[in-house]
């Protein structure tokens, strides 16, 4: 049959990446090859017989154009064929007989599981509701492949042979099952980032504003359990840690590498990372070509954290990493995070810098027909729970903003302790630039943690557009 259905990338249960597709006539020799490197033993539990008699017109009709009722789909980790799930149709109902085939080397990884949900998938799609298998006895593996799928399921011993059926409908079981499988191989696939035995940071330089410096230095100061290197060409230790030469010059294939050099060099450097053998990559660079680095670590079948970003960080007492750049390392807890957002970082790593205090938000927002307006309220975690804010037209006196500053509901408690002058003057100076400045279309400080001793602004965003100036004394209607 001529597949129908485009390629998907998926994981196995060893966290490893597999390419998952629909076989065709153009896939003849890489099954035959398969097939020719089963041992003796692999050959007899799936066809009952040693003999390879036969075996290429076997072949041909499971991908023939010329034979609609044969489907295989296909596990492929770059060209090499690792393992096929097929079926073929019964003649008049409503049923297929299966037989999964997966190469002796990359067994127990669950290539034949994750090719049967696919080929479960496919089946139910074109109308098939059952599948059947004749499996010998012997072959405890594949009946624990069957009978563990979650499917609804029946076996029916008969001699050496058992007979095997499998209801097709997607019952919760089957859903909570593939979920499970799901878990296992997201866990697996990001041992290598969150309890790697062993980091070398790329780009670590003597400088003390060098950021693979910073990253280098938080992993010795954090106590990492495991191995540490650096990669400097022109140094012999950098934060006390021996440097390298290239990450082919490595004693060993560490498992994570933290890149923190030029983002031209990170493409070249991600390609020698997976010669090398390194099994995740954290990529600390900016403006680096993402789809050429993805590109590379596809092709090396590597992890990928970045660019572009902060780093990993966990406080597990059995692996103690912090491969971040931050000034400050997160504390001890039983919380992960995975984040895209700057502020959510901030939020984690700059915050506990700030000392004690009370959030808030000071923003403007542009309204088509008034212009620019002035907003203050609780800020931090409060800002969405409670949604309890204020706003003015910009510009702003003293007596507006000591207005704006009393008039949201929980001003007289969040302000009690705080210094007013000084959350009184960042409304002034936000007011100012949005009135000077039309093209500041937004600003966002949240949080402005404010206190007795003053006020500090934790994060803060300003947007800008083109904007038309107008003469704010011409006489015009501001309506429509």
């Amino acid at each position: 049959m001529t597949p129908s259905q485009a390629p998907v990338r998926a994981l196995l249960a060893d966290g490893t990446t597999v390419t998952v597709r629909e076989l065709g006539p153009a896939d003849v020799s890489a099954l035959l090859d398969l097939h020719r490197s089963l041992p003796v033993e692999d050959r007899y539990l799936r066809f009952f017989s040693t003999s390879t008699h036969q075996l290429e017109d076997f072949v041909r009709r499971m991908v023939s154009p010329d034979e609609p009722s044969h489907v295989v789909m296909g596990a492929l980790r770059g060209d090499r064929l690792l393992g096929t799930a097929s079926y073929v149709l019964l003649a008049d109902t409503d049923c297929a007989e299966i037989a999964l085939v997966v190469s002796h080397a990359e067994q127990t990884h669950g290539i034949g599981t994750l090719l049967l949900e696919h080929l479960v998938s496919l089946a139910r799609d074109r109308g098939v509701r059952r599948f059947s298998a004749e499996v010998l006895a012997m072959n405890s593996r594949m009946l624990r492949v069957f009978t563990d799928m979650g499917l609804v399921w029946t076996v029916v011993p008969d001699g050496d042979v058992v007979h095997v059926d499998l209801g097709l409908e997607a019952c919760d079981r089957y859903l909570d099952a593939v979920g499970e499988r799901e878990a296992v191989a997201d866990v697996a696939s990001l041992t290598h980032v969150l309890r790697p035995g062993s980091i070398a940071v790329v780009g670590a330089g003597r400088s003390s504003e060098s950021v693979g410096r910073a990253v280098l230095r938080n992993l010795v100061d954090g106590n990492f359990i495991g191995d540490l290197y650096a990669v400097n060409p022109h140094a012999k230790s950098v934060a006390g840690v021996d440097c390298y030469t290239s990450v082919t010059a490595l004693p060993e294939a560490p498992d994570l590498a933290v890149l923190c050099v030029p983002a031209k060099a990170v493409p070249g450097v991600a390609e020698e990372c997976g010669r090398r053998g390194v099994r995740a990559v954290v990529v600390i660079s900016s403006g680096v070509d993402a789809d050429e680095l993805m590109k590379v670590m596809r092709s090396y079948d590597m992890r990928l954290v970045g660019p572009n970003c902060l780093g990993v960080s966990t406080s597990s007492p059995a692996v103690r990493m912090n491969a971040t750049f931050a000034a400050h390392s997160t504390l001890a807890g039983d919380i992960g995070l995975v984040t895209q957002s700057g502020g959510i970082a901030i939020g984690v790593f700059v915050q506990p810098m700030a000392g004690g205090g009370r959030e808030l938000l000071v923003g403007v927002a542009t309204d088509e027909k008034f212009g620019p307006l002035v907003v203050t309220g609780l800020g931090g975690v409060d800002t969405d729970v409670i949604d309890d804010r204020a706003a003015a037209l910009a510009p702003l006196s003293t007596t507006d903003a000591d207005d704006l500053l009393h008039s949201f509901r929980a001003a007289g408690a969040a302000l009690a302790d705080a210094d007013k002058e000084s959350v009184r003057d960042v409304l002034l100076r936000v007011a100012a630039l949005a009135a000077a400045l039309p093209e500041v279309v937004e600003v966002y400080v949240n949080p402005l943690v404010v206190s007795e001793k003053g006020c500090l602004v934790v994060d803060a965003r300003v947007r800008v557009a083109p904007a038309r100036r107008t003469d704010p004394f011409l006489r015009r209607l501001r309506t429509s």
